[in-house]
């Protein structure tokens, strides 16, 4: 059996916090690089971090806390990025240490813009990682309900199937649920899908389309998603597994979805901006929208939803003409 080694955290968010808390309950011990050095402060001294999740609290002395990142690189086996999809390059950009050699997971739900690559394929393509190396956390999984201990169903995606159960079991408990899957790829893409349909619903929700059709738009989203996932990585997939419908389900229908809220905003009349700054935190779906498009581009696969977003976001076309075009799309 594989032994994921030293674990580490790599970011600061409520998904990293959410993360770490499970880990941290079956090691106790875990490396957590944070950025700010008054964040790591505060969260030592309050024993939760003093940003997102308040209400978890911490063991501080299982915790080794670091701003410097290569540090946590040299000294951990196995390292856990959470950190929003926008800012891993500027992350990464302060290695002076190798990784190709390190187990990373990556628990972002997201593409590295400019890029246009998810999360593996960054990691291969730039660090030299093999897919040996590299997996991911999906799943239905808001940090609030997996903090707050209610059961949850993750998947760990990895082409090594020893090294994902490996992981599993780091996870596992009698409220996290794991499994385990080789479709890295489609379940990166799968989730980064995921969020742009969230923001779909939440507009549709913002302009008061009711629950029949937001059950329409989530069908044919799942669709889509299974048109798109199939022409960028054929292989034999159920669609209707948690990790790719119900992580979907999840994200477009709960309050804890920091997508679909954005996207209710703009379904109400705030412009982009306005909404970023009034939420404070990141919508990764806003950027997913345009990778996503610029991606398909040259898949050239058929998208409506994706196409309607993106014309909303960075087109500035009224939400009530497009999302009326959608629907006449619809069966």
């Amino acid at each position: 059996m594989y032994d994921c080694g030293k674990i580490a955290i790599i970011g600061g968010g409520s998904w990293a916090t959410a993360i770490a808390k499970i880990v941290v309950g079956h090691t106790h011990h875990i490396g957590w690089y944070m950025r700010r050095d008054d964040r790591i402060e505060d969260f030592k001294r309050l024993e939760h971090n003093p940003a997102y999740l308040t209400s978890v609290r911490f063991n501080i002395d299982e915790i080794f806390f670091s701003s410097d990142l290569n540090k946590i690189v040299e000294q951990y086996d196995t390292l856990v990025f959470v950190t929003p999809s926008p800012y891993l390059k500027n992350h990464l950009k302060k290695l002076k240490t190798r990784i190709r050699d390190k187990f990373i997971i990556t628990a972002i739900k997201g593409i590295v813009p400019d890029e246009n690559l998810v999360c593996s394929e960054y990691f291969h393509q730039v660090y030299d990682v093999s897919y040996d190396n590299l997996a991911c956390i999906g799943g239905p999984s808001h940090a609030e309900e997996v903090a707050l201990e209610r059961l949850s169903y993750l998947t760990i995606g990895c082409a090594n199937i020893e090294k994902a159960k490996a992981f599993t079991e780091v996870l596992a408990s009698n409220v996290i649920k794991t499994k385990t899957s080789s479709d890295v790829i489609g379940i990166e893409y799968a989730s980064v899908l995921k969020n742009v349909y969230s923001i779909a619903a939440g507009i549709c929700s913002g302009l008061n389309y009711g629950d029949n059709f937001q059950s329409v738009l989530m069908s044919n989203a799942v669709q889509e998603m299974s048109r798109f996932l199939q022409s960028v990585h054929p292989i034999e997939r159920n669609i209707i597994d948690s990790v790719y419908l119900g992580d979907l389900l999840v994200t477009g229908y709960s309050n804890f979805s920091r997508n679909r809220t954005f996207g209710t905003m703009i379904g109400k009349g705030y412009s982009v901006k306005s909404a970023q700054i009034e939420m404070e935190m990141i919508a990764e779906g806003y950027f997913g929208t345009k990778c996503m498009k610029e991606i398909n581009r040259h898949m050239h696969v058929n998208m409506p939803i994706l196409d309607a977003v993106y014309n909303i976001l960075y087109e500035r076309i009224s939400p009530q003409i497009e999302i009326k075009l959608l629907t006449d799309s619809f069966r």
